[in-house]
């Protein structure tokens, strides 16, 4: 038999149990926020569940209204007033916690990063972190970031794209699921500006080479390296948690750095 809760201590907050069905974060991120309203295509991303803490779950109540966007892929969005300033805005898939994250930026605070997930508990993490370092750059997108390309943002809008270790999805039968195909690119250069940066990395030494075939084959994109190889890892890109756990296991990382070329003239 189940020991009956202990009372809360005093002066402890007392919150309303919730009822069944309802949201945790009623103004926070949705748990899906693009609905049925599109087609239910192969997913790029497998949506982890893990505890939320309890400084990750203030920092949704507190700051999703001010810096989180639900992809719903109903309207297409400023960036400039999303972000409140017309500097140069940089898309970030995966982000993991954060870390890096802010990190990066705290290091350029003249650069937009709008960091897209679909992690809960990285959510609430980065939003904290950027509450804490004062980082005002940064905004959190909930969601499929394929909708928030096709359907969310316009044209020659974003000045780069970061795509830091993306699930391999190791098994063949799997790899259709690997979000950088030649589909992915041909989407994404659309909302890239001519000379932006799209910036890959991963420590599964057959997706960078697999990367690295089809970044190289696009025309819309062109290697940084002069020897069309792998980049070295920029400065810019910090060493995170995960990455020093993959070095330590003798896994190697790779990077990519490509540049939109300029659009193509018709004829």
């Amino acid at each position: 038999m189940n020991s009956p809760a202990a009372p809360p201590a005093p002066g402890d907050p007392v919150r309303p149990a919730r009822a069944k069905g309802e949201p945790r974060f009623p103004d926070g991120p949705r748990a899906d926020p693009a609905g049925s309203h599109f087609e239910r295509r192969i997913r790029s991303f497998q949506p982890r569940r893990s505890r939320v803490t309890a400084g990750q779950a203030d920092a949704l109540r507190r700051l999703w209204p001010k810096w989180g966007l639900d992809i719903d892929g109903q309207r297409v969005i400023d960036l400039a007033e999303l972000f409140g300033n017309d500097r140069p805005v940089v898309l970030e898939i995966g982000f993991g916690m954060g870390e890096a994250t802010a990190r990066m930026a705290a290091g350029d605070p003249d650069t937009n990063i709008l960091a897209v997930d679909v992690h809960t508990p990285g959510q609430g993490n980065l939003l904290g972190l950027a509450d804490r370092g004062g980082l005002t750059n940064v905004r959190v997108g909930n969601g499929d970031a394929i909708i928030l390309l096709r359907e969310m943002l316009r044209p020659d809008s974003l000045d780069g794209l970061r795509v830091y270790f993306p699930d391999p999805w190791p098994k063949k039968r799997h790899h259709k699921r690997r979000l950088i195909q030649p589909e992915f690119l041909t989407l994404a250069a659309t909302r890239l500006k001519p000379g932006a940066l799209l910036h890959c990395a991963t420590d599964w030494e057959p997706y960078a080479e697999q990367m690295l075939d089809v970044l190289t084959a696009h025309p819309d994109f062109e290697n940084t390296q002069p020897d069309g190889g792998f980049a070295p890892r920029p400065e810019f890109r910090p060493l995170t948690r995960f990455e020093g756990q993959g070095l330590d296991k003798g896994h190697v990382v790779n990077d990519l750095l490509f540049r939109r070329v300029p659009h193509r003239q018709d004829g």
